[in-house]
């Protein structure tokens, strides 16, 4: 290494006498500098998290199969001109509080109003699995320890409260079931629950499809031939 100092700088000193450009470093090649940028960028860029790799592969998915649907959907009710237009948008508070704006179909059949709002997972306003999203100055936001976990978990596109609140269990409190999945979330939680948001409306479909059709029996067509009222 002297050795090879002392040789560049002996070149710089004949260069100099001759009247030469002055003696510089040699360049670091491009594509070097261009590796060095890259592992830089992504060792600073922040890592997704297993919610958020959920979030995205599921939630892009979701979103591709559901669009013709939703896009028959939206030009159905662009046909009918219902009043206020074919979305809804509400104001809503997302991770540590900062607001956005949800925007759903603005129809609550076959739940298209929640698969609208798959969009608001792919960007990241909202989660999959997470608690109800409240509207800001929501009360339910300001009770004691709610604010800290509210604000450091994204609101979901269903949640512990929302598939709970439907079934029979008498503890429905829909803050404390929020409550309890801030303490506990995970992945193994929120596939549960994504399961049981999926199984519950379609358990309720395949009921009213096998009503459907079937006529009530009267009293009348259990009687045995040649019953009498009078009898």
């Amino acid at each position: 290494m002297q050795t090879q100092r002392m040789q560049s700088q002996r070149v710089h000193t004949q260069r100099q006498r001759r009247g030469g450009r002055p003696w510089q470093p040699p360049r670091e090649p491009r594509t070097a500098a261009a590796r060095r940028t890259l592992r830089a960028l992504r060792e600073a860029a922040p890592r997704p998290t297993a919610k958020r790799a959920l979030d995205l592969t599921l939630g892009s998915a979701l979103l591709l199969l559901a669009s013709p649907l939703l896009a028959g959907a939206a030009l159905a009710l662009a046909v009918r001109r219902r009043p206020g237009g074919v979305l809804t948008h509400s104001p809503r508070t997302g991770l540590h509080g900062r607001p956005f704006v949800l925007r759903s179909l603005r129809t609550r059949r076959l739940r298209l109003d929640v698969i609208s709002r798959l969009h608001h997972v792919v960007r990241g306003d909202l989660s999959l699995v997470g608690p109800v999203p409240l509207a800001p100055g929501d009360v339910r936001s300001s009770t004691p320890g709610a604010r800290d976990w509210r604000q450091e978990l994204k609101p979901g596109l269903t949640g512990l409260a929302q598939v709970r609140h439907r079934s029979t269990m008498p503890w429905d409190e829909a803050a404390l079931l929020d409550q309890y999945y801030a303490e506990h979330h995970g992945t193994r939680l929120d596939l549960a629950i994504l399961l049981e948001a999926v199984r519950t409306p379609l358990y309720a479909t395949t009921r009213a499809l096998t009503r459907f059709g079937k006529a009530d029996l009267s009293d009348t067509d259990h009687r045995l031939p040649g019953y009498r009222t009078a009898e």
